[in-house]
């Protein structure tokens, strides 16, 4: 199958060198002649341009956008729209909003263009062990191309489904970043107990690897937190700076509107907002209302 791959960034140069080592034809296009180099190297095509990637694929077209959430991929698809047709089909595998993805499938939709969501995980693994998709779309749309998702896949029968019609993809996929936050959150908190256990002397990798291997908290990202611990046993070097995607505050926010509690997600949401604030005023004031209360004295900066 012709498929066509906008943005080559780390994780759609994998997945297009993926879906080549599964017999598909590739043309990529991304705005850095470098990326589209690497590309070509891998064995596939290369566009300079959205217009030059469109002409050089066959009709019906299918492309797939790996372009970050939000104006860029809005800008990508502005672009795309005109020169598209009835029976082309476009997959956006970002991290999209859901809510954007309904509106961009409408526009779509209304010059017979199928519009897919494809909630995307993997990261950097997804080349060899492949990649867990959540797919929105129409039906037919979807088993239409279901030769490039078993391909991207772990495997033809697992590790992909479509979860539901349009918008369902980046929803799901929304909620599985949420649990991830908290997972995460989670392992890091216990962590943080056992490092602070200074007197037992505890070897973090060592307990790591002993949970992984029939514990009732072993999981893939597990073993990537005891290969983080046997890189860098002290996180020597590494800022307490937890960026975020944007899809926790999603979760946080759909759950508020569904009246759905979600105690750990939006906590583990706010300790990430946590730990960028380097000059907690909030931490000061609590300081010295404790010292206006009790006298209990101010630690100075």
């Amino acid at each position: 199958m012709n498929i066509g791959m906008i943005g080559l960034g780390r994780m759609g140069a994998n997945m297009a060198q993926r879906l080549l080592r599964g017999g598909h034809q590739i043309v990529g296009f991304d705005p850095q002649a470098a990326a589209r180099k690497a590309l070509e190297d891998k064995g596939a095509g290369s566009a300079p341009s959205l217009a030059d990637l469109v002409a050089a694929l066959p009709a019906p077209r299918t492309l797939w956008l790996m372009v970050p959430a939000g104006a860029p991929t809005d800008a990508s698809l502005d672009t795309l729209l005109p020169l598209l047709g009835e029976g082309d089909t476009v997959i956006d595998g970002g991290n999209s909003f859901y809510k954007d993805t309904l509106r961009r499938a409408q526009r779509f939709g209304e010059r017979g263009i199928a519009y897919i969501d494809c909630g995307t995980s993997g990261g950097i693994w997804g080349l060899d062990e492949g990649y867990s998709l959540m797919i929105g779309g129409d039906a037919a749309a979807v088993e239409r191309l279901r030769p490039v998702f078993e391909t991207l896949a772990p495997a033809s029968d697992q590790g992909w489904s479509r979860v539901g019609p349009v918008g369902a993809g980046h929803f799901t996929k929304m909620v599985h970043n949420g649990i991830e936050y908290g997972l995460m959150q989670a392992y890091a908190e216990g962590f943080s107990i056992l490092k602070h256990k200074t007197e037992f002397e505890l070897d973090l990798h060592r307990i790591a690897e002993v949970w992984r291997h029939g514990s009732v908290v072993r999981s893939w990202l597990l073993d990537l937190t005891a290969d983080a611990l046997k890189k860098n046993p002290e996180m020597a070097g590494i800022a307490p700076y937890v960026p975020d995607s944007g899809e926790g505050r999603w979760t946080v926010d759909e759950a508020i509107e569904l009246n759905v509690p979600t105690p750990v997600i939006a906590q583990s949401l706010i300790e990430r907002l946590r730990s960028r604030d380097k000059e907690s005023f909030a931490d000061k004031l609590l300081s010295s209302m404790r010292n206006e209360f009790g006298g209990h004295p101010i630690a100075r900066e």
